[in-house]
């Protein structure tokens, strides 16, 4: 593979993707760069490249394809679940099913690797602490995309064991990975982006406390923006609760961390 397309900042619109940068996308051989890579990859491609290497049988393969050409609205995102939930309709009890969720999760294909959190969100057998323990590599996924998915296919079974899984991503809080860091606040916000909302969570915030405590001085600005858009999300059901935590941590003299934290929790409030 030449050094400029593994060096390459990505195309702008999906129409000026060099065909040569597409065929390796869609043959799984390198991750995307951007958004507009990650939006036009071929799932039926893809699988088709990718999949006969795992030991998915072409029934299986061709089944998923059919189920992909028979959206009604298709986006990269529901793709990717479709195929993750099929996956493991087709293969969770079968032998061998950890190893395919272990290759899925390792593969070069960014994309690829997305399927896999499904394979694991779905996964009735585990505990919500087996599937957050099992997600965590996916969760520090070096690939914005991953990183995006994972906390998505893990939303459902959050809010639904609620109490147990604030407590588990409570204690990762202090982990030294950002990427991690950054989920405990990304996968729990009330209102969320592309997502159910948490009702609970809308109208009770202070079931987070914990968490948003431990991160408001957090020196990584991708974790200060998810810990902002999340109190932003509670502040439009329970404004009192926002602006009461905020003046605590402007009263305890506050980080310049804290500042930006504060600034983006509270620009909707601001706006009124």
């Amino acid at each position: 593979m030449k050094t400029e397309i593994l060096n390459r900042k990505g195309a702008r619109k999906v129409q000026e993707i060099p065909e040569e940068v597409l065929d390796y996308l869609n043959e799984g051989a390198m991750e995307t760069v951007n958004l507009t890579e990650w939006l036009a990859i071929d799932h039926v491609k893809l699988i088709k490249a990718v999949f006969p290497g795992f030991g998915v049988e072409q029934e299986t393969i061709a089944q998923i394809s059919k189920a992909i050409a028979l959206q009604k609205k298709p986006t990269a995102m529901s793709t990717t679940k479709l195929v993750g939930t099929m996956l493991y309709e087709t293969y969770a009890n079968a032998e061998g099913f950890d190893e395919l969720i272990d290759r899925i999760s390792n593969h070069t294909s960014d994309t690829v690797r997305c399927y896999a959190t499904y394979l694991i969100g779905l996964n009735e057998r585990l505990s919500i602490n087996e599937k957050l323990e099992q997600s965590r590599e996916l969760v520090a996924d070096p690939h914005f995309g991953v990183r995006e998915v994972v906390w998505m296919a893990l939303r459902p079974e959050i809010e639904g064991n609620l109490d147990a899984a604030l407590s588990i991503l409570n204690t990762w809080t202090s982990n030294p990975n950002e990427n991690i860091r950054r989920f405990t606040t990304e996968a729990t916000r009330p209102r969320g982006v592309w997502c159910k909302h948490i009702d609970q969570l809308k109208e009770h915030p202070e079931l987070a406390s914990p968490i948003l405590e431990n991160l408001k001085l957090d020196t990584s600005k991708y974790v200060q923006d998810s810990v902002g858009n999340w109190l932003n999300d509670a502040s439009k059901t329970r404004p009192d609760f926002v602006m009461e935590l905020t003046e605590k941590w402007q009263s305890e003299a506050p980080s310049k961390e804290t500042q930006k934290i504060i600034k983006r929790a509270r620009r909707t409030i601001d706006k009124k």
